[in-house]
Parts: structure tokens; C-alpha cells; sequence
């Protein structure tokens, strides 16, 4: 049950228990039980909304930041990751393989704002060798959702 329940609140988290307990054929108190059996283990850690904020008004830059780092001895990469995260300007970060260890997700108004965080607190740590920086300049596909859908000519084709 719990696949079940994880794969359909992946992609809607605001399904109504009871509507999900139809879908998956099981009681609703079981399932709302394994719901809140998940949040306790920390299986479910949140609850998000995706907005394309490029249909907005408002001003956002996303960055993706490769980092190298020097592993701390006896903490490996936990205990630098963890004074990346706690940043607040910081979305994620992910441990990687290849040529860079932690690759790091952050969001700022400017341009010049998310290359001050990376001047200016990033690189300054004492464990990171180097970054490289990539501004998103569009989102095609965010969360399983596309976000640059094309339009579709509706029109009536004349031929004369």
C-alpha cells in the first residue's frame, strides 16, 4: 500500500484521502494511518507546491552550483553539506559523482545576489576547493511536470 500511496500523492498532493482510498481500493482509515505512519518515519518530509514562477511578476534567479569540496575526516562530505543547506537562500543539495562533489540549488532576486552568495559565503568556506556556477535561463520540465508546453494554433486552416 505504501508504493501506492506514494506514487499518486507524488503527483498530487492535495488528493482527499478519502478520494485516494477509492483510487487504491482500501479503507480510508488505513490509509490515512499509513499517511501519518510515513510523516512520522520521515518517509514524507513535506508537502510542495510547483509554480512556474516565469508566468509571474515576480523576479527569480535559479542557480545550480557544482562544488568541490575536501572531505572533512571522520564526517566525509555530511558535515559541509550540512552548513550548505542551512543557508536559507539554499533549495538543495545533492552529493554527486564525477568531476565535482556536491551540486547545490539556490534561488535569489538577481544575477548579481546569487554570485554574491557564491563570492562571498560558498567559496569562503574553509573545505571547498572550487565552484562553477550555471544560471537556469528556462525550465522546460520541473517534478515530472512540463512546464514549456507549446501552444496550439486552434485556427482553421483556409486553403484557396
Amino acid at each position: 500500500m505504501r508504493e501506492q500511496i506514494l506514487a499518486v500523492i507524488e503527483k498530487n498532493s492535495r488528493i482527499e484521502i478519502k478520494e485516494l482510498a477509492i483510487l487504491l481500493g482500501y479503507p480510508e482509515i488505513d490509509v490515512a494511518n499509513e499517511i501519518k505512519k510515513m510523516e512520522e518515519e520521515g518517509i514524507i518530509c513535506g508537502y510542495h507546491t510547483l509554480i512556474d514562477w516565469e508566468k509571474t511578476s515576480i523576479e527569480k534567479v535559479t542557480a545550480l552550483i557544482e562544488v568541490r569540496v575536501t572531505p572533512q575526516r571522520g564526517q566525509g562530505f555530511d558535515s559541509i553539506a550540512e552548513r550548505i543547506y542551512n543557508y536559507p537562500e539554499v533549495n538543495a543539495v545533492y552529493l554527486i559523482s564525477g568531476g565535482y562533489d556536491l551540486l547545490v540549488s539556490l534561488e535569489g532576486k538577481t544575477l548579481k545576489e546569487v554570485s554574491l552568495f557564491v563570492s562571498d559565503k560558498l567559496s569562503t568556506l574553509e573545505t571547498v576547493i572550487s565552484t562553477a556556477t550555471h544560471f537556469v535561463l528556462k525550465k522546460y520540465k520541473d517534478h515530472g511536470t512540463v512546464l514549456a508546453k507549446k501552444s496550439v494554433d486552434e485556427r482553421e486552416k483556409i486553403t484557396l
